[in-house]
């Protein structure tokens, strides 16, 4: 149980969906940094293009660029394709990207909807769906490494918003996070037996693009009520996905680890 055998995940294959920005960019640089090859899927091309190049040098893992559009299904199926022919195995797959959307009520358009549910959650069964077949090749039992000890990770970001009645009107985000927290623990239960963990990660607020508007306006605020005082940093997300990626979480499986400093538990008098 020496610490550097049971966080290593040097050598493994890492998915990282929408990895070139935000939360996805501090996943995919906890993963290179500890010496992960990380593949990058993201919309924008040459986002996906510079953070690989960047993550790279870094080393002393790698990264590589796929873009895909995963709201469009022949993309999704066009990147696991790109996949199966690079590599013969997946060890973790970081099913982050994800859109917002915030409005009124009264003008809460239907479009809103659409977008929404389909890329934060239809499009994380997609992909796991598709990627099966690289999945469960690390949790294959073998002489040298037993399924227990070695299963594959599916590590889906969720929101606190799941767990909670946000005070943005995001109607659409909130119920897709929702659906994604119990589709994680449906799908724990099928892929368990197979060798292949699944796991939500409900975060809070980081400093990210999609918050940006929030935390400009209203920072002190958001701080003021975390339990923490901060919001959270790259490490606080990073080291979640390193754990349940690395044989340190191999018996964590169908769970909710909330990364929030614990403010979804904040009472709201």
């Amino acid at each position: 149980m020496e610490i550097n055998s049971l966080f290593d995940v040097r050598g493994k294959v890492v998915l990282v969906t929408g990895g070139a920005r935000g939360i996805g960019r501090m996943i995919s640089e906890g993963f290179v940094t500890n010496g992960a090859k990380v593949y990058i899927a993201s919309r924008d091309a040459a986002a996906c293009e510079a953070a690989a190049r960047e993550l790279t040098a870094q080393g002393p893992g790698s990264a590589h660029a796929i873009p895909a559009d995963l709201l469009k299904l022949s993309e999704c199926e066009r990147l696991a394709a790109e996949l199966l022919k690079r590599e013969k195995a997946l060890h973790v797959l970081v099913n982050n990207s994800g859109a917002t959307w915030g409005a009124p009520l009264e003008e809460f358009p239907d479009s809103a909807w659409t977008k929404v549910l389909t890329l934060n959650l239809q499009r994380v069964f997609t992909l796991t769906q598709l990627l099966l077949p690289l999945l469960e090749v690390p949790g294959k039992q073998s002489a040298d490494s037993p399924r227990k000890e070695s299963p594959a990770a599916v590590i889906n970001i969720g929101s606190i918003d799941a767990l909670r009645v946000p005070l943005i009107e995001s109607y659409s985000y909130s119920a897709a996070k929702a659906g994604l927290h119990h589709l994680t623990r449906v799908l724990s239960q099928k892929l368990g037996p197979q060798g292949i963990t699944v796991n939500t990660l409900a975060c809070g607020p980081f400093e990210t693009k999609m918050m940006a508007h929030t935390l400009d306006n209203m920072r002190d605020v958001i701080e003021g009520g975390n339990p923490m005082g901060r919001i959270g940093l790259p490490g606080d997300v990073a080291g979640a996905c390193l754990f349940l990626g690395s044989r340190a979480g191999s018996y964590v499986n169908g769970a909710t680890l909330n990364i929030d400093g614990g403010v979804h538990l904040a009472a709201k008098m």
